[in-house]
């Protein structure tokens, strides 16, 4: 039995692995949008973009989301810190209304957490 072929099966089984737990854990997509009033977040291709979103402290903010991705995961957006699991409509804008917030990092996600953002809230954003 020779050596070498299950080297590179085993290799790229490594391989498989690093590039699954990089694209879902790991990756920070999307960009930075800094916004204040009104935001729009593109959720398609497994992604929010913007995925991090800087505000101004002490200010509420509108989110609007508009869904380009058919696949399930894509139909619910998800803030924990709220209390807020909201159904984005497919092709069609969902606006989601927060309060002002005061400083901190506010997470949101898909309902299986595989789309993941940030509001990134601050005294000076």
């Amino acid at each position: 039995m020779e050596l070498e072929p299950l080297i590179i099966i085993n290799l790229s089984g490594g391989l498989l692995i690093a590039l699954i737990v990089w694209w879902f854990w790991i990756y920070k997509s999307g960009g930075v949008a800094v916004g204040e009033g009104a935001v729009t977040i593109l959720v398609e291709n497994g992604i929010y973009t913007p995925s991090r979103i800087r505000l101004p402290a002490g200010q509420g903010v509108l989110l609007h989301f508009i869904r380009k991705d058919a696949t399930p995961c894509a139909a619910m957006v998800v803030f924990e810190d709220f209390a807020i699991s909201e159904e984005l409509p497919l092709n069609k804008p969902k606006d989601i209304v927060l309060p002002p917030l005061e400083a901190g990092e506010y997470a949101f996600t898909c309902q299986m957490r595989m789309y993941q953002g940030a509001l990134i809230v601050s005294a000076s954003a």
